[in-house]
């Protein structure tokens, strides 16, 4: 079943490549949806595509790349205005 969630990751999480790091985690998944950065210092990932592909990216989000250092992962379902295609970073 396909759905869509909306994680929000604190922590080192900028600087880090985790966004572009993400990018290729969501293709690997074959997920389509975005990761950017916040004002705040954490990042936004939205996430559309299969269920177990979605909690694939979950747990890889609960510690992201190599320089990382993730604190927090909070994720929600999400339903988007419209369906992403492909997968970016903002």
């Amino acid at each position: 079943m396909s759905q869509c969630i909306r994680c929000y990751i604190s922590g080192t999480v900028q600087g880090v490549f985790f966004r572009a790091s993400t990018l290729e985690q969501a293709q690997m998944l074959g997920l389509s949806g975005h990761a950017k950065n916040m004002g705040d210092g954490r990042v936004e990932v939205v996430a559309c595509g299969d269920d177990v592909c979605l909690e694939a990216l979950k747990r890889w989000l609960q510690h992201g790349p190599r320089g990382a250092e993730v604190t927090d992962v909070d994720c929600n379902t999400y339903e988007p205005e419209e369906q992403p295609r492909g997968f970016t970073t903002n």
